[in-house]
């Protein structure tokens, strides 16, 4: 009795590895001709991987109108898919430099704003002089840019504020905590005093970053668990060093880091620090990767290196 097959049905196309980047080249920018500029190809190029995606999937992904971009429901969910198809690939790339030689090849580094100015220095010497193999590429941004970015494949390694946080799981990895400190005009009546209690925050107009930075939402979490209201009316800054120079023409006060201290008060005398009364706030910074990152081994050795040099500075050293 023979048995009569059925035709079988065609095999669906796979996107390629470009179509991908275009796709989530202006998943990211909502503009076609800065995406075109982001992966390095001409905007006619970029629309064109973008067509042949959405005909090979059998579906919009993405609104084009005449003066915006929009990403379909259904593109904002194949974004996600995309990212991790992408971060996937990336990892073989570095399985293969990993098993080479460690401490070589590319290395992509993010580093949120208010810690780049002041840890980088110690960072880069540390690189230079016991890694001069590694090809270290520095990304400043924001937090939630840095989570994406490590979640795409785009960055292999964050310097941030723990813990990191974010939709996409991370390995994070403890360096140092540090504490916060109030900063004052001279003449303030706490100027220099190294005992305050967290509670002298209530009758203080606080100023703070603007919305994105970390250390914004450090602030106002500590002004919320002494009942104060933060925020020193409209004003707000973009960096820590336009924060101080609004401390020193009278605006208010703000929270530095301790790292940021030495810094951001040599650039004037009208700046004086504030120490709270132990346990002072702060916040603990560290490493965070992908888990089950090929080079996972090579970023615990990057760690342990790390703390022995930033232990110069006004921190505590924190193990794995």
């Amino acid at each position: 009795m023979s048995t009569q097959q059925s035709p079988s049905s065609p095999r669906p196309r796979t996107p390629t590895v470009a179509q991908l980047r275009a796709f989530l080249a202006v998943v990211e920018h909502r503009h076609f001709r800065e995406a075109a500029t982001a992966v390095g190809t001409s905007q006619p190029a970029l629309s064109g991987a973008l067509a042949a995606l959405e005909e090979l999937l059998g579906a919009q992904l993405v609104e084009r109108t005449t003066r915006k971009v929009i990403i379909t429901p259904l593109g904002e969910r194949v974004a996600v898919h995309a990212r991790r198809a992408l971060a996937a690939l990336h990892e073989v790339t570095l399985e293969v430099e990993a098993a080479r030689r460690p401490f070589t090849g590319p290395l992509h580094l993010g580093v949120i704003p208010t810690v780049a100015p002041y840890l980088l220095p110690t960072v880069l010497r540390l690189v230079r002089d016991r890694y001069p193999a590694l090809d270290l590429h520095i990304h400043e941004e924001r937090t939630g840019s840095l989570l994406e970015g490590l979640a795409a494949g785009r960055l292999d390694l964050l310097l941030l504020a723990l813990p990191a946080g974010g939709s996409a799981p991370t390995r994070d990895i403890p360096l140092f905590d540090e504490d916060f400190v109030l900063v004052t005009p001279p003449e303030h009546p706490l100027a220099g005093r190294a005992d305050v209690p967290r509670d002298v925050l209530l009758d203080l107009d606080v100023l703070l970053l603007e919305e994105g930075h970390c250390l914004r939402d450090q602030a106002l979490d500590l002004c919320r668990e002494v009942g104060a209201d933060a925020g020193g009316g409209s004003t707000r800054a973009a960096g820590l060093s336009t924060l101080v120079q609004l401390v020193a023409g009278g605006l208010g006060v703000t929270l530095l880091p301790a790292t940021a201290l030495a810094v951001e008060s040599g650039r004037t005398d009208q700046l004086a620090a504030v120490r709270f009364a132990d346990p002072a706030p702060g916040r603990r910074i560290g490493l965070a990767t992908r888990p089950g990152s090929a080079r996972a081994a090579e970023y615990d050795r990057f760690a342990d290196s790390l703390r022995e040099v930033l232990a110069e500075l006004p921190v505590r050293i924190v193990g794995p």
